[in-house]
């Protein structure tokens, strides 16, 4: 069975539009016509060909949010799978997300899991989200699990936009010190050069270095923009290997500052995701699975892995994390208390919320002092560049005096 995207018109002659399953466009045309709608143009969704491109697009973190929840109600509500996805197709106001449900319904029409044919449009469901739908449908309780997945999206969207809103001065800043520090280099300075070579006097150190900086971006910014480009290219597909990646990340846990931020968020990431798994009635080693591929750290993630080991032979959860030596130790502390008190789920909900909740100070802390020092950064550059140009004309003032 296939989805089909209709526009038509219905009895008070207004022009409607949405998805429709059928197997032959004919077949389309005849349950529009049963709807009491006159059909004017039936195209075949082509979501999978579409979601394959480069530069295709998934939906928006706010709509998948939405979805997730609507989904959940329905389910809850007793609908079956299909039945919701209809629901949800109809309901949907972006036509990319009326697409991406129509392909998904198609895949789960010709026998697909949910988690299998989220699996065919990676750009608009992501690992983490397939994976505790996966968990959710092997235990059982997708319902429940779709629940506390809309509340983790929209935790998680908050958290986003309270540090894109935190961040967005600072880049306004920058963007305006580096306009203004390339207009002094490219157009004023190359202007000032002409007056002090016609002066024939010997010129200051910091003029004679901020000369040969212009010239030097004059004559390179296009091989500079060349190389830069290049050198982006070449880390991402060097990336994608298994062994740089793996270095990568090691490298970026050990960096002072930045190593707490990933170890928070991945931290975060896995105990809310494995609250959400357990509590869904997820089988541990199946839980500890998903919660394995939601890690964007590989070298965290490898860890799990190795834990998953550690309690497949019969080791406590807890201390296969311990052994890890990549969790924080109060995440430990916590997951053998809960193991202890048969309260596993609502420990980790508790680390994730104070990992959440220490990330957020984190962040608090760094664009606290981020702004001040990037304004005195930028200041110092602004000066230093005037200094190099005023410092000659002092000097000429001073032998004509």
């Amino acid at each position: 069975m296939e989805a089909f995207r209709y526009e038509a018109l219905d009895a008070a002659g207004r022009t409607v539009s949405g998805i429709v399953q059928a197997d032959t466009p004919r077949q389309a045309r005849a349950q529009l016509r049963a709807q009491g709608l006159h059909p004017s143009a039936i195209d075949l969704v082509r979501a999978r060909e579409r979601a394959s491109q480069p530069w295709a697009r998934g939906i928006s973190s706010d709509e998948l949010s939405l979805v997730t929840r609507q989904m959940a109600t329905l389910l809850a509500s007793g609908l079956t799978l299909e039945q919701s996805l209809s629901a949800l197709i109809e309901e949907a106001a972006m036509p990319m997300t009326r697409e991406v449900l129509g392909g998904v319904k198609a895949e789960i029409s010709a026998g697909h899991s949910l988690a299998g044919a989220m699996g065919t449009y990676d750009k608009s469901f992501p690992d983490f989200y397939r994976a505790l739908v996966h968990g959710g449908e092997e235990s059982g309780a997708l319902p429940l699990v779709l629940q506390h997945l809309a509340d983790y999206l929209d935790a998680r969207q908050a958290l986003k936009q309270k540090t894109t809103l935190a961040l967005l001065y600072p880049v306004l800043v920058t963007l305006v010190a580096v306009s203004i520090v390339t207009g002094l280099l490219v157009f004023v300075v190359p202007q000032i050069v002409q007056v002090f070579q016609q002066s024939r006097q010997t010129l200051p150190l910091l003029t004679r270095a901020l000369i040969g900086l212009s010239d030097f971006l004059r004559a390179t910014w296009p091989y500079l923009a060349v190389i830069g480009v290049g050198a982006v290219v070449v880390a991402r597909l060097a990336l994608r290997r298994d062994e740089p990646r793996r270095r990568w990340d090691a490298m970026l846990l050990r960096a002072p500052w930045l190593g707490q931020l990933i170890r928070g968020v991945n931290t975060s990431r896995f105990a809310s995701t494995l609250a959400i798994l357990v509590g869904g009635g997820v089988p541990l080693l199946s839980a500890l699975n998903s919660g394995a591929r939601v890690m964007t750290n590989t070298v965290m993630r490898g860890a799990i892995e190795g834990a998953i080991e550690r309690v497949r032979e019969g080791e406590s959860l807890a201390r296969a994390l311990g052994a890890t030596r990549v969790f924080p130790p109060l995440m430990v502390h916590l997951v053998a208390s809960g193991e202890v008190s048969g309260k596993l789920e609502q420990m980790l909900q508790r680390a994730a919320q104070l990992e959440t909740q220490a990330l957020e100070r984190r962040l608090a802390v760094f664009l606290t002092l981020l702004e001040p020092v990037m304004i005195l950064v930028m200041g110092g550059v602004v000066l230093m560049i005037v200094l190099a140009i005023l410092l000659p004309i002092i000097e000429i003032n001073q032998l004509v005096h």
